[in-house]
């Protein structure tokens, strides 16, 4: 069956919105309140509607759009724990998660997806997070669950796990189960970005896909309010070094011929990622284009829900609806 529908916010570069719709969803608006992302959002699918808006404030009368839909998703920024939630900088992740599931009353959708870091799916710290979505979603009548995705199981060339709630209208629920992997071993880094690193070429391109023989540790993003970007925390840097990787900064391209790879002077001899091979390492399309200035786009990129995570995700939410539906006519 086909014809879902779905309303996407903090729609960001459009990892989750891809991956929908490759899972044969179709958008009826997708909200983001980030000027690039939004461009970035109508530059690769001009016919998508697309809202710069803030979700605190969205108003879905003033959008009918968004009624009457399939599934509300949302790929929000990532909350704080209790142990954090009263540092500054920590109230809007937790009010953005509250403004979608009030959203849910607003709009029922007939199922809901919202993913966010790991620990909210099951850490103790996140507990009162889960007791709120709980009591609102059930008192609305959906059943959900709580389940933790890597990204590498799903054939990205990238550690990322994330916590994913599922909740699906009480009659449809049955059918809804988290989606399996799809590949049988991970895919590395080497494997993703070997002819990018040989595109200009650079000769030891071979010679460091075979040193970057494991997938990738996570991408992140960082904030609005930080500096530069680069590939992660500490322990991350530490592990794209054990790769032949400055992951301190995000490179403006790939090496060329006269480049000398060699990781024993430091950091002068790594090479460096760029903005266009992290969203590989995202799984995104080499066609996909990120809009901005170099750390605006490498944040849109980090932020980003992996497509082919979107896209089992909603293969396995488009089941379930789907075959409640077929339930529904032949009865």
């Amino acid at each position: 069956m086909s014809g879902l529908t779905f309303v996407d916010v903090c729609s960001g570069a459009g990892g989750l919105a891809l991956g929908l719709e490759r899972a044969g969803f179709e958008p009826r608006l997708l909200l983001d309140e980030d000027d690039d992302a939004c461009r970035t959002l109508r530059s690769n699918r001009p016919h998508w509607k697309v809202l710069r808006g803030d979700l605190l404030e969205f108003d879905p009368d003033e959008h009918r759009q968004t009624y009457d839909v399939d599934l509300l998703s949302a790929g929000l920024p990532r909350v704080k724990s209790s142990a954090t939630v009263g540092r500054s900088d920590s109230d809007v992740e937790e009010r953005l998660l509250k403004a979608t599931v009030y959203l849910v009353h607003a709009i029922r959708p007939r199922a809901v997806l919202i993913e966010n870091v790991p620990g909210l799916a099951q850490a103790p710290e996140y507990q009162r997070f889960r007791d709120f979505a709980h009591a609102e979603l059930t008192h609305l009548g959906y059943e959900f669950s709580w389940f933790v995705v890597n990204a590498v199981d799903y054939g990205v060339p990238q550690n990322r796990k994330q916590g994913v709630l599922v909740a699906v209208e009480r009659s449809r629920a049955e059918a809804f189960r988290p989606p399996a992997p799809t590949v049988p071993q991970p895919r590395t880094v080497g494997e993703a970005l070997g002819a990018s690193m040989a595109s200009r070429g650079w000769p030891d391109a071979a010679r460091w896909a075979a040193q970057a023989d494991q997938p990738a540790p996570t991408l992140v993003g960082g904030s609005k309010n930080r500096g530069g970007a680069d590939l992660g925390p500490t322990g991350a840097k530490r592990k794209w070094a054990t790769m032949g990787v400055d992951g301190h900064t995000v490179g403006n391209e790939v090496p060329g011929p006269d480049f000398i790879w060699d990781p024993a002077l430091g950091r002068s001899g790594m090479v460096k990622i760029t903005v266009e091979q992290a969203a590989l390492l995202q799984s995104f399309p080499e066609s996909w284009e990120i809009t901005g200035l170099k750390t605006a786009r490498y944040r849109q990129v980090g932020h980003a829900t992996p497509p082919p995570v979107g896209e089992a995700l909603g293969r396995a939410v488009a089941e379930a609806l789907d075959g409640a539906r077929a339930v529904a006519a032949a009865g």
